[in-house]
């Protein structure tokens, strides 16, 4: 059975209004942009995961399948695990300086490390 009022990503749960509906968001996939151009940012973070130090990549514009791709390279040349979620690429460890390397190997010259 659907719900009638099912709770968005803005936080909205209930609304006392019955003719009240959600906006669906409209999540229009941007064509993705050549490596060259990509403003791609890598940071490390370790908060809210239990103490283990991650590798964040985010910034990327394109579509999720592309973004999952670059994620499953950069996983592959670091030899780590991690994952792609929200538009960001986690890298298990600190990996900035491979992650660096393999971006400027393969065109992505825009991209800094914070």
């Amino acid at each position: 059975m659907s719900k009638k009022n099912k709770p968005d990503s803005r936080g909205f749960v209930f609304s006392t209004d019955p003719n009240f509906r959600f906006e669906e968001e409209g999540n229009e996939e941007q064509a993705t942009l050549p490596p060259a151009r990509q403003l791609l940012k890598v940071m490390l973070d370790s908060k809210n995961r239990a103490g283990k130090t991650v590798t964040v990549i985010f910034g990327f514009t394109g579509t999720n399948t592309d973004l999952e791709e670059l994620g499953k390279k950069l996983k592959n040349y670091c030899g780590t695990g991690g994952a792609v979620k929200d538009g960001e690429i986690i890298v298990q460890g600190d990996q900035r300086e491979k992650v660096m390397q393999w971006m400027v190997k393969n065109g992505y010259t825009k991209a800094k490390k914070i």
